[in-house]
């Protein structure tokens, strides 16, 4: 489903505000409107008494403790605070061990439990797209998404990786603490699966018009993975789509990730097609 086919929304059914709605947010250093629109357009699909709001703070400790005090329900974490925020919950699900990073709390009467659904994500789509964990990659990025991505990889089963990476120090330490090659430019590299997880291609940014690989690299690949999710269609998956490759987009990463939030926080499982929808009515 594309941006421009959103389906018709149905009749709102979901209670008006009052002093039992429970409340979501999440926290920014620039908040975006994909969550505030993906979880309230669930919200009313599912009558639910809910409603999410984003916010910025300079205060951590503070919001972190708003949260809890409050009964705020649930709490996307964004950059900057993904990881300073380990110290301020109370439980570490597998997923934010795995990569000492925080994407998601949820509250539980006072008790914090911290999740990763980037790395969940990552994951699930590796599953979906049933790759071949003996398949070698390239990945791109040495960042916390980087991170997430590369640890899924690791997790299930993806043995022969190497990251690329400029940044000598942050680079050689990932592929270091998860058993893979590094080096600082892909070059003339190749491998079955590429994966990009840096700006290259991100509306807006410096290199919105370029490709993370080379369309030698792409031809030699069979599945391209970007994480960019904004455009859905980047420069490496219009290439990639053009060459006949497996694609996974950045669109699908970001829509599964505020999936899994959203079951966590209300227990509820959308579909494919509603989050699809979701997804679609988020980036309209």
């Amino acid at each position: 489903m594309t941006d421009s086919t959103i389906p018709p929304r149905a009749t709102p059914t979901k209670p008006p505000l009052n002093k039992d709605t429970r409340l979501c947010i999440s926290l920014a250093a620039r908040p975006s409107n994909f969550g505030t629109r993906f979880h309230n357009y669930l919200y009313e699909q599912f009558g639910l008494d809910f409603v999410y709001k984003a916010f910025t703070s300079t205060d951590l400790a503070g919001a972190i403790a708003g949260v809890r005090a409050l009964g705020i329900r649930g709490c996307s974490v964004s950059m900057p605070f993904k990881e300073d925020v380990i110290a301020l919950v109370d439980e570490l699900d597998a997923s934010a061990t795995a990569i000492q990073s925080v994407n998601t709390i949820v509250n539980d009467d006072g008790y914090l439990r911290a999740y990763n659904t980037d790395y969940i994500a990552a994951a699930d789509l590796l599953k979906s797209n049933n790759l071949d964990p003996a398949t070698p990659f390239l990945l791109r990025g040495s960042g916390g998404m980087a991170k997430a991505v590369a640890a899924a990889l690791r997790d299930s089963g993806f043995a022969a990786g190497t990251i690329v990476a400029r940044n000598e120090t942050r680079g050689r330490a990932l592929a270091d603490e998860l058993g893979y090659a590094w080096l600082a430019e892909p070059g003339e590299a190749t491998a079955p699966l590429l994966v990009n997880v840096t700006p290259i291609g991100m509306a807006g940014g410096a290199q919105a018009t370029e490709s993370a690989f080379t369309a030698a690299a792409i031809a030699a690949a069979d599945t391209v993975f970007d994480v960019v999710a904004l455009p859905a269609e980047t420069p490496l998956i219009l290439a990639a789509r053009a060459a006949g490759k497996t694609v996974i987009t950045g669109a699908e990463v970001i829509a599964l990730q505020a999936a899994e939030q959203f079951e966590r926080y209300t227990g509820l499982r959308p579909t494919n097609e509603q989050v699809r929808a979701a997804s679609a009515f988020a980036r309209a």
